[in-house]
């Protein structure tokens, strides 16, 4: 294809066909006003030459870019460390390409990087966008909600007296299942490793440990957290092994591989010695030594989900429904506990 071809405008394709220029616009926005025989000639021309129009101008006309966002507040390192950042995007990806919408990708180093996050959220050429990480602050998720933006999370919001469209797992859950499992074992001295603090994935994991651990007559122990990181999970088991805990229930994989790397360190055996457990079923764990007894969430599926939320609110443009998904886990033994 010649150079010149690829900077047609609406006026070239419209002399080329023998049309208007209105008649080019409303083929190339579908709109339903034009003869099935002038649209196939427009679109012959368009296809013969390769036209693309203007993503400005086409967003401009339909108010519609079909792009949408993925918004990363997180330490950029850890998002191309984490599994579950690689799986989530995966998931959102392929399933808004399955609707003919494309994705761009936001990173910020930190929760707090107003000028990015509200770059993308204001982006003219974004339909809507996902929050991958349910850390925003309350007052900023107020601001959304006052501005009408369209948008999902990804986890439970920390506040719940907004209309909030959001797709979660049961977190709670999977902490009372591997708790109850792990007593159910024999083990008394269960220790619980944290993610963040601030997140309520971390906060509803530990909500099901510790309701699992007062059934059993059992007092709880809580460490430090350890950030969801193989780094955190490493250094925070360090610190607990002279409490002689029996096991150690992480609120993360990579953290679980982080502690037991340390657990080794000291020459001791696991589950022989100290049992480990995690959460997420990253694809780690089941090749780790010994194979990691965790709890298993559909990280895809999460990302799919959200992305099928959003782009259901974009075309209602409603927001009189407020979906808000929570998908199953379910408990993997292997040979870690």
């Amino acid at each position: 294809m010649d150079s010149e071809n690829n900077h047609l405008n609406l006026e070239d394709i419209a002399r080329l066909s023998g049309v208007s220029r209105s008649t080019v616009s409303r083929v190339i926005n579908d709109h339903p006003n034009v003869s099935q025989r002038t649209r196939e000639r427009v679109m012959q021309v368009i296809k013969k030459y390769n036209f693309q129009p203007n993503a400005v101008a086409r967003a401009l006309v339909t108010q519609r870019s079909r792009v949408i966002g993925i918004l990363v507040p997180h330490i950029i390192t850890e998002v191309f460390t984490e599994p579950f950042f690689a799986m989530l995007i995966q998931g959102i990806t392929l399933k808004a390409n399955q609707l003919d919408y494309g994705v761009t990708l936001g990173l910020t180093s930190h929760t707090d990087n107003t000028n990015t996050i509200h770059r993308l959220i204001n982006d003219p050429l974004l339909d809507g966008f996902i929050v991958a990480e349910a850390s925003i602050s309350p007052e900023f998720l107020a601001q959304l909600h006052r501005e009408n933006k369209r948008y999902v999370l990804v986890g439970r919001p920390p506040i719940s007296d907004l209309p909030i469209h959001y797709v979660d797992v049961e977190n709670e859950q999977g902490g009372y299942l591997m708790t109850q499992y792990l007593i159910q074992k024999g083990y008394c001295r269960i220790a619980f490793m944290p993610g963040r603090i601030t997140l309520t994935s971390s906060i509803d994991r530990q909500a099901g440990y510790e309701r699992a651990m007062a059934e059993a007559g059992l007092p709880p122990i809580i460490t430090p957290a350890g950030n969801f990181t193989k780094e955190g999970g490493y250094l925070v088991a360090k610190q607990i092994l002279s409490q002689k805990v029996e096991a150690i229930f992480c609120a993360s994989d990579m953290m679980a591989i982080g502690a037991a790397e340390a657990i080794k360190e000291q020459g001791l055996s696991i589950p022989e010695d100290i049992a480990i457990a995690g959460f997420d079923d990253a694809s780690i764990a089941a090749n780790f030594q010994p194979p990691l007894t965790t709890v298993r969430q559909d990280v895809l599926t999460s990302g799919a989900t959200a992305a099928e939320i959003l782009i259901e609110h974009i075309i209602e443009n409603s927001s009189d429904t407020v979906i808000q998904k929570i998908l199953p886990v379910s408990l993997i033994v292997r040979e870690s506990a």
